[in-house]
């Protein structure tokens, strides 16, 4: 392990370091979780059910990424679903008076 002389340390460097450490306690929580599903689908298998057969839920499904609804007016690349924050570009043309179906798909 190493040694930090954290009295030594500026502010800079010590958020650097708890940013770090929080990145690495959730990748080892992360891999131990996937570990221990991978042992629990094996005996599962095993036994001929599945994880989902024995706990009682739905498996998630991944969702489908948002359709767009709405395009940026001078660059058309730039888009954005109605989903989640509204983007600055969309906002502004919203609080300037303009109908949001000027920027619609």
């Amino acid at each position: 392990m190493a040694d930090f002389n954290l009295e030594a340390m500026s502010l800079k460097e010590l958020r650097q370091l708890q940013k770090e450490l929080v990145k690495a306690i959730s990748t080892y929580e992360d891999r131990h979780k996937a570990d221990a599903r991978a042992k629990l689908e094996v005996i599962a298998k095993e036994m001929g059910y599945s994880i989902a057969d024995l706990i009682g839920v739905e498996v998630k499904t991944t969702r489908a990424p948002a359709v767009a609804k709405y395009r940026h007016p001078e660059n058309a690349a730039v888009t954005w679903s109605g989903r989640g924050r509204k983007p600055q570009w969309f906002a502004d043309h919203i609080n300037s008076g303009k109908d949001p179906s000027d920027l619609a798909v």
